[in-house]
């Protein structure tokens, strides 16, 4: 295996599917880390979940089994006993099909409370794949979203991944990535931050109430403490292409990195 390339943002190996959940766990208890020292006494970090069922497809076709399975290349017979005579019809050969199950989903994101009244102030969600296409996910994403946007609880809204649908907001440059943070007291206006591949993570500001000061977010330095702390560069083969593939264009920017 290669080293790790000197990414200056946004590190594309880490949206490998099979990856992506340590990532993201790593991400919102990072976070909540980072915070508390921060924000206590007044408030704090804390770890939420919602878990839901959703469709996964199941019994991908796989051409050993099914052959082991008919007896190589014989086709599968079957014995008929009759009084008269007996047949060994042929089978009809079948295909090998997936057939939808249910899965039970887990998704953590982080609450910023209020010690004296339990008032959450601030939620800071990390978007996952299910929460990016059409399913439960997005369903019950979208439907929190405008929730907390029609109330007086802050939203900061972070999309790390460059596959899926983004999430709604009017106006905006397209970028493969964004931080969205939108302040109950400024709606429907809201900041967003969008980055690219070969642009730095945005720092931004967390917000709290009015009177507070509110902390600088280095995403970029949890994601790094949370890739340290997985140890993902022995999970991850940087001579290979990235998943979910990038460009033409930014595989060659991606092979001068070293």
């Amino acid at each position: 295996m290669t080293s790790k390339p000197a990414f200056p943002g946004m590190n594309p190996y880490l949206e490998r599917p099979d990856l992506w959940p340590e990532v993201h766990y790593g991400l919102i208890s990072g976070l909540m880390r980072t915070l508390n020292p921060i924000l206590t006494p007044k408030y704090r970090a804390a770890v939420d979940k919602r878990v839901y069922l959703d469709a996964l497809l199941v019994g991908i076709p796989d051409t050993a089994v099914l052959q082991q399975r008919l007896g190589g290349n014989s086709p599968r017979t079957a014995t008929t006993i009759s009084t008269t005579v007996v047949r060994q019809p042929v089978l009809s050969q079948p295909e090998r099909v997936g057939v939808p199950m249910l899965e039970e989903v887990t998704e953590y994101f982080l609450e910023i409370r209020a010690i004296a009244t339990r008032k959450v102030i601030t939620v800071i969600e990390i978007l996952s794949p299910k929460n990016k296409r059409l399913g439960e996910g997005r369903s019950r994403y979208l439907k929190k979203r405008q929730t907390l946007l029609n109330s007086q609880t802050h939203l900061v809204e972070i999309d790390l991944l460059r596959t899926g649908d983004s999430m709604p907001v009017q106006g905006g440059r397209q970028a493969s990535y964004q931080i969205l943070v939108s302040r109950a007291d400024e709606r429907p206006a809201a900041e967003r931050y969008p980055f690219d591949l070969r642009e730095p993570i945005p720092i931004f500001a967390l917000p709290l109430t009015i009177a507070d000061q509110e902390p600088a977010i280095d995403l970029a330095a949890v994601l790094e403490r949370a890739y340290e702390e997985a140890a993902l560069d022995l999970a991850i083969d940087y001579s290979q292409p990235p998943e979910p593939p990038v460009s033409a264009v930014d595989g060659a920017w991606l092979a001068t990195l070293g």
